[in-house]
């Protein structure tokens, strides 16, 4: 049996459908609303929930459990660990962050929680997932009133890129790996991913400019790019949690400073033809106006 959690998020809505799609595998999701009926309760900031919802699971696909302080988001996956490990997991697949983040503040619990898969008894793949092209299009979303209005994209990026990954092309990795870890489980023979790390980089990066010819694509107008100081977005982030407008701040200095733009990776070891990234972010802009 192959559960993934995180069910009602987007990646891990989108890896449960991929896997339900494959014949021969028995799948199940949770989520933390999950009602034992349609999704398992695994709530992991109830961890008392976790053991009973990892019961006779074989591989496990761990979304990660972010959205949180560190702390909090250390404490949820911990728990997760003793829970797949008491409930007699063989092989758990964690969605961790790409190599080029290892500076990102959010990095942090994803290699916690690494060096805790690392030490426990079941077999590990590590999929590091890329930054989202959904992110860019987030970016771009949010300059695009005052690019509506005088023509111009002002964001803190400078002449730094990131390497963005359509999220439903992580997606489809995870289902491979999962479904593939399942079928050597159960076949007996040699586990392909066991004790693997994947670097899912995106093979496209995009800039300030790149982001500016989208807005322009979409308003149906020219824009123009503009860096701006890091200090010129803080006010606007204040409505965030405090987390979060630390972890925006972090990414925004890892652009600027050209240190999110990827060097290769395994993204086309598994995908022949990855979506690309300048339609998918189209799509989202043109989607979040419309919204």
């Amino acid at each position: 049996m192959i559960l993934v959690t995180g069910v009602s998020g987007a990646l891990g809505g989108s890896v449960f459908d991929g896997l339900r799609a494959v014949e021969g595998l028995e799948v199940v999701g949770a989520s933390s609303s999950g009602d034992g009926t349609t999704y398992r309760l695994a709530d992991f900031d109830r961890p008392e929930t976790l053991e009973a919802a990892f019961a006779g699971v074989d591989v496990l696909v761990f979304v990660s459990a972010g959205y949180a302080e560190d702390d909090v988001v250390l404490a949820r996956h911990g728990a997760a660990v003793r829970a797949a490990t008491a409930a007699g997991v063989r092989h758990v697949i964690y969605t961790s962050v790409a190599g080029s983040g290892e500076r990102l503040t959010y990095a942090l619990a994803h290699r916690w929680t690494e060096a805790r898969l690392a030490e426990a008894p079941f077999d590990v793949t590590v999929l590091r997932n890329g930054l989202y092209a959904e992110l860019a299009a987030g970016l771009a979303l949010g300059g695009a009133a005052a690019a509506a209005e005088g023509g111009v994209f002002a964001v803190p990026l400078g002449d730094g890129r990131l390497s963005v990954v359509a999220r439903d092309d992580l997606a489809a990795v995870a289902v491979r790996v999962a479904a593939e870890a399942s079928q050597d489980l159960s076949g007996g023979g040699t586990r392909r991913h066991a004790g693997k790390t994947y670097e899912l980089e995106g093979v496209s990066a995009v800039g300030g400019h790149d982001l500016a010819d989208v807005l322009a694509e979409v308003l149906g107008r020219p824009v123009e790019y503009r860096t701006m100081p890091l200090a010129e977005v803080r006010p606007v982030l204040a409505p965030m949690a405090p987390y979060q407008a630390f972890h925006t701040v972090s990414t925004l200095s890892n652009i600027n400073a050209g240190l999110l733009e990827a060097r290769g990776g395994d993204l086309p070891a598994f995908l022949d033809s990855p979506r690309p990234v300048r339609d998918v972010i189209v799509a989202a802009v043109k989607s979040g106006l419309q919204g």
